[in-house]
C-alpha cells in the first residue's frame, strides 16, 4: 500500500538531518561551560549537572548531578583530542560539530539548521492540517485508546501488527508523536529563544515562562536528552519491525502489508 506521502517523506528526512546537526552543534555549545544550573544566573558553587577534569596526569572525568560525583573519564570531563592527548571536555570531539573545540563554529551551525528546522517543522503542520494527514496520522481513535493496555503489551512482547492493523499508526505511536510535536519540540524552541539576550528583550515573558535564562538552558538540554532517548527507540523498532520495508515505505512511499496470520481452528480427532 502506499503509506507515506512525498512532503511527509522529504519533511521526516530534513528533520533526521536537522536533528543531527542539532545535537553535534549544541553539545559543541555546551563544551564551552559544561554546567547546568536553575535561575537567572550561573551559582558556580553548586550547579545542578558539571562535567570536569581533575589536575592529575592523566586527568580523570568527573560529573557531579545534584552533588553526586561519578568518574567518566574519557566519555564526559576528559577525553582523548584530535591531538590524540587527553583534553578536558564535557562530551568528546566525536560528538561535536565542529570535533575541535569551536563555539563560534557550532554556534553558526546550530542556529543554521535550527531556523531549517523551523521552517521545515511548519511546512509538516501546514500539510498535515489541509490534506488532513495530521488528524490520521497522530489523532488516537476510540478503540485504539480502548486498547492501550494491549498495545503496550505487543510492544513490550515485540508482537507487530499484521493486516489492516499495519495501515496505521498504532495509539502508542500516534501518543508519543503528539508528544514530541506538540509538546518537547515547542518547549525545545522556545528554550532556545529564551537563552538569546536579543529575544528576552523583544520578548519578556520568556523569561518569566522559565524562571530565567539558567534555568532555560538547562530545560533545553534535558528536552534535548528526551528526543535522543525517542530516537533511539524510534530506530530501534525500525529495525526490530522491519528494516527493508520501513526503509522503503520512508523512500518510496509504499509499504508491504503482511497478511495477518489467523489461528487454524482446532478439530477433534474422529473416535474410533
Amino acid at each position: 500500500m502506499f503509506r507515506h506521502p512525498v512532503v511527509i517523506r522529504i519533511t521526516h528526512w530534513v528533520n533526521a538531518v536537522c536533528l543531527l546537526v542539532l545535537l553535534m552543534s549544541g553539545l559543541q555549545i555546551f563544551n564551552a561551560h559544561p554546567a547546568l544550573y536553575w535561575g537567572n544566573v550561573s551559582t558556580f558553587d553548586t550547579p545542578l549537572m558539571a562535567m570536569s577534569s581533575t589536575e592529575d596526569y592523566p586527568p580523570r572525568g568527573v560529573t557531579t548531578v545534584f552533588g553526586h560525583a561519578f568518574e567518566t573519564t574519557g566519555w564526559l570531563g576528559s577525553s582523548t583530542g584530535s591531538n590524540g592527548e587527553p583534553a578536558d571536555r564535557g562530551f568528546p570531539a566525536w560528538t561535536t560539530l565542529p570535533s575541535d573545540q569551536d563555539l563560534t563554529g557550532g554556534r553558526s551551525w546550530h542556529f543554521f539548521f535550527a531556523w531549517v528546522f523551523v521552517l521545515n517543522g511548519v511546512a509538516y503542520l501546514f500539510y498535515g492540517l489541509v490534506s488532513g494527514q495530521l488528524r490520521f496520522r497522530l489523532i488516537p481513535s476510540r478503540n485504539q485508546i480502548r486498547h492501550f493496555g494491549a498495545s503496550v503489551w505487543e510492544h513490550l512482547t515485540l508482537r507487530f501488527p499484521q493486516g489492516d492493523e499495519a495501515k496505521r499508526y498504532n495509539v502508542i505511536q500516534k501518543l508519543s508523536y503528539l508528544v514530541v510535536l506538540f509538546v518537547l519540540l515547542p518547549v525545545q524552541v522556545l528554550a532556545g529563544l529564551a537563552m538569546s539576550p536579543a529575544m528576552d528583550a523583544a520578548f519578556p515573558f520568556l523569561l518569566t515562562l522559565f524562571d530565567g535564562r539558567q534555568s532555560a538552558r538547562t530545560v533545553h538540554f534535558v528536552v534535548a536528552a528526551m528526543l535522543v532517548l525517542f530516537v533511539i527507540v524510534h530506530v530501534a523498532l525500525v529495525l526490530l519491525s522491519g528494516f527493508w520495508n520501513n526503509m522503503r515505505g520512508m523512500l518510496t512511499g509504499w509499504f508491504v502489508i503482511e497478511r495477518k496470520v489467523e489461528p487454524s481452528p482446532i478439530t477433534e480427532e474422529p473416535r474410533a
